[in-house]
């Protein structure tokens, strides 16, 4: 008689790998901009958050960035909770962070150096320079045009080739063709090696194997 192998025993379940949020809801006041949400980002995955105005989609980009608590729900990063991700996650807001009263070398290096990065005024240097600004690198943040601005803050996805999560807020406003050319490659590049990337934009998005979620109305 042949012995039979014992059975196999169910693996417990892995985490999910990235981050992911579930039945996410999210109050301004008193008004609900949305209820039971799931996204998950995981690697390699490019994400356009889509969505009317007023619908959400800045409040959620700052949840899943933990700078928000939802009022429902809960974030997650390779199963561990959000404030466990650390540099893992680079959230760039529409606003561009960076100190009027430094040069845009010495912005970006303190933004570096927040990241935990060492070298951070070579690698802003380089990052700059990639991102066309070298020559405006010693100008003082208050300055620069808002198109240069919006690049310097963009120059923090240079910093580095690791693949975190990015969490962009309108990334492309302000570019020239040129510039939103340069960020999209930089995105697309981004995720091939592994990183994901969320981001919201009012101009259209063609990208191979670029998804989108679209957040619905808010209730009235």
């Amino acid at each position: 008689m042949i012995a039979q192998p014992p059975p196999q025993r169910p693996n417990p379940r892995q985490p999910e790998p990235g981050l992911a949020a579930r039945g996410l809801a999210c109050r301004r006041g008193r008004r609900l901009l949305f209820q039971g949400l799931d996204i998950a980002l995981p690697p390699r995955r490019m994400t356009w958050l889509r969505g009317r105005n007023g619908s959400g989609k800045t409040s959620l980009l700052r949840i899943l960035a933990g700078l928000s608590a939802p009022a429902e729900g809960q974030v997650c990063y390779d199963g561990r909770p959000l404030r466990q991700a650390g540099a893992e996650l680079l959230y760039v807001a529409h606003s561009n962070a960076l100190k009027d009263d430094l040069t845009l070398a010495e912005a970006l290096a303190f933004l570096a150096q927040l990241q935990g990065l060492g070298d951070a005024a070579a690698r802003a240097r380089a990052a700059l320079e990639r991102f066309g600004l070298g020559s405006r690198r010693d100008a003082p943040v208050r300055s620069l045009s808002q198109g240069q601005r919006r690049r310097g803050a963009l120059a923090r996805l240079a910093l580095d080739d690791a693949p975190r999560c990015w969490l962009l807020d309108e990334p492309f406003d302000a570019l020239d063709s040129d510039s939103a050319a340069g960020l999209a490659g930089l995105i697309q590049s981004h995720a091939a090696r592994g990183g994901a990337v969320l981001l919201t934009s009012h101009q259209a998005l063609d990208w191979p194997g670029l998804d989108q979620h679209a957040l619905a109305e808010p209730p009235a």
